[in-house]
């Protein structure tokens, strides 16, 4: 049971092996480094600036956290910026353009890089059918929401975690586009700078046009002041009428509008200066982004009462009720062209992800298979396609987003725990120079008073037991902050209690973990105030994640059990991986018979001498 339960750890943990000749190509890249800061800004502005500031915006703030939708976009960037800064590191460790699957496949190991991949995919095909979905109301909204009518007369869907209707719509536009993609067809910076152009303009339009209208007493509205109609729905009334708890449940769904940033963290290889261009990137275009989400929807709840926000396409709708139909027009038709930019930008990375898992084998192999004339994962594409076009026509936005942001939240809470784990491992010549450390006592080295810089295996177990009970301690504290948040508002002393000892308990995992001597390696970009920044980071998202309702909950859970039993019914016996090690258990195994082969003979010449 032993020697079964070792093997099964190893074939979870096992790295993906890059040959050493093309390692050393990796290191001595001959990409051309061409692309500037302002390049990359431009990459990550126009990979991320869609769905959240064309519909979150109005629907958060009608349903979630009312005027304080500001609030819930401020805190989305923080963890944005953390999440950023981490992934930036991810990526540095390995100079290969890719995702954070190819980078947790190399630097972790299988199982962690699945979690990776298969959340990514998740990412991808729901990100996509969100856009879709915001692109169909956007279309609709244009023409008097005729479409909604006609579908909702044509097949009307009564199930509650469900749309209203099925949007036939959304389900043709994504295969469209899947197959667009299928057949080899590629974006162009130019394509990506013109929309990035388009996004922006009509952002300012909005802002600018918006200014003329705003009343400050929108955002102080009394709950008797609201129509009896809208009181169900309206919460407290006020700037946040749905207290602390909507704003954070907000902050959660506004983080979908900061997806896309990690885009620039895979161009370690085409930056003319990775070590500053990567993280300034990331930090000026969630900068912009940030400012087009809080200028939007400042001016948004300011313009017209946060409870009679349209869900759906809130700024036409609201030109529209304040008489500027010219301007609700020219918005319609900018975000139409920016959320199809948006939605090019969300499935294409798909068949490349599916590409590296299926060619790696731990998914089926048949969706990374090449097409000979396209030259792309062809089946791959148009299943995926299929699937986000099935998702957009039976979930409405909200559902999808918050899907979406599940997703993402985990895989970015798991990069941030690698980048801590990786920290401190030794590497190289640390490897050896930590084995006249072997004497040290545990309990010494866990608050490293010998003040070791080398990083040894006894820190580095420190290091991976502390993330593991930091997660867990996070976990712990997030609950207390979600199922007490009420009795802690009132003061009561078991809550309070509750909170201090899982934050106490937090910190001090943080402080042992900071006292270990950490890696010396060289990297394009390292995260400042490690463990602070990614321990933060972990905190902010996974608390972002349980604020989640149930139902997305219960979709994530059935995604990832169709994932695990994927994995350990396919991909952990059929992965490269898997099979090197094969290879090389026969290799060995083939050397021990022919060694006691030749035991053997020795044996039996001395038994006839």
């Amino acid at each position: 049971m032993a020697a079964y339960l070792r093997r099964f750890y190893h074939a979870l943990t096992r790295r993906k092996m890059l040959p050493e000749s093309v390692a050393a190509l990796l290191e001595n890249s001959q990409m051309a480094r061409v692309l500037t800061t302002l390049d990359l800004t431009a990459l990550g502005v126009g990979s991320t600036l869609g769905v959240g500031v064309y519909v979150l915006a109005g629907s958060v703030s009608k349903e979630t956290a009312g005027p304080a939708v500001v609030i819930s976009f401020i805190i989305a960037a923080i963890a944005s910026v953390f999440a950023g800064l981490c992934y930036a590191e991810f990526g540095a460790r390995v100079p290969k353009a890719g995702s954070a699957y190819v980078y947790s496949y190399v630097c972790v190991g299988e199982f962690v890089a699945f979690i990776i991949g298969w959340n990514l995919v998740l990412e991808y095909v729901v990100g996509s059918a969100s856009v879709v979905r915001g692109l169909s109301g956007y279309v609709d909204n244009l023409f008097g929401n005729v479409m909604a009518e006609a579908f909702q007369d044509l097949l009307s869907i009564d199930v509650a975690f469900l749309s209203p209707y099925i949007d036939f719509f959304a389900f043709g536009l994504s295969l469209v586009f899947a197959v667009a993609l299928a057949l080899g067809v590629k974006e162009s910076s130019n394509f990506n700078n013109v929309f990035t152009i388009i996004n922006l303009a009509v952002v300012a339009y909005v802002i600018i046009c918006g200014l003329f209208k705003v009343d400050i007493a929108n955002w102080s509205i009394d709950i008797d002041d609201i129509p009896e109609e809208n009181k169900p729905t309206a919460g407290k009334g006020g700037f946040a009428p749905f207290g602390i708890n909507g704003i954070i449940k907000g902050a959660a769904t506004c983080f979908y509008g900061f997806v896309g940033f990690d885009c620039v963290a895979t161009t370690g290889e085409e930056a003319k200066n990775p070590q500053k261009a990567i993280p300034l990137a990331i930090t000026i275009s969630l900068a912009i982004i940030a400012f087009a989400y809080i200028g939007v929807s400042t001016v948004l709840t300011l313009m017209w009462p946060y409870y009679l926000q349209d869900p759906d396409a809130p700024l036409p709708f609201v030109f529209r009720e304040l008489g500027w139909d010219i301007a609700a027009w020219i918005v319609s038709i900018g975000a139409i062209f920016g959320l199809c930019a948006s939605l090019m930008g969300a499935m294409l990375p798909l068949p490349r992800v599916l590409y590296a898992m299926a060619n790696d084998g731990i998914i089926f192999r048949f969706l990374g298979k090449i097409h000979p004339r396209f030259q792309t994962p062809f089946l791959g594409t148009c299943l995926a396609g299929l699937l986000t076009g099935i998702l957009a026509a039976v979930f409405d936005l909200q559902q999808l987003v918050d899907m979406m942001s599940i997703g993402t939240l985990l895989a970015y809470s798991i990069v941030a725990a690698c980048v801590l784990l990786l920290r401190y491992q030794p590497e190289g010549e640390e490897v050896e120079k930590a084995v006249k450390y072997g004497h040290i006592s545990f309990f010494s080295q866990l608050f490293n008073t010998k003040r070791i810089k080398s990083p040894s295996n006894m820190s580095a177990g420190i290091v991976t037991w502390g993330v593991m009970l930091y997660l867990v301690f996070v976990l712990a504290a997030g609950g207390v902050l979600k199922f007490a948040e009420e009795p802690l508002v009132s003061g009561e002393w078991w809550a309070i209690t509750l909170m201090a000892i899982t934050a106490l308990l937090c910190i001090l995992n943080l402080v042992v973990i900071g006292l270990q001597p950490s890696s010396g390696a060289k990297l394009f970009f390292r995260v400042p105030l490690v463990p602070l920044i990614p321990g933060l980071s972990i905190f902010i998202n996974i608390y972002l994640m349980l604020m989640l309702d149930p139902n997305t909950w219960i979709r994530f859970a059935v995604w990832m059990a169709i994932g695990f039993l994927m994995y350990f019914s396919y991909g952990i016996w059929q992965s490269e991986e898997n099979k090197k090690d094969s290879g090389r258990r026969s290799v060995i195994y083939a050397h021990t018979n022919v060694a006691f082969e030749d035991d053997e003979e020795k044996v039996k010449r001395r038994s006839s001498d």
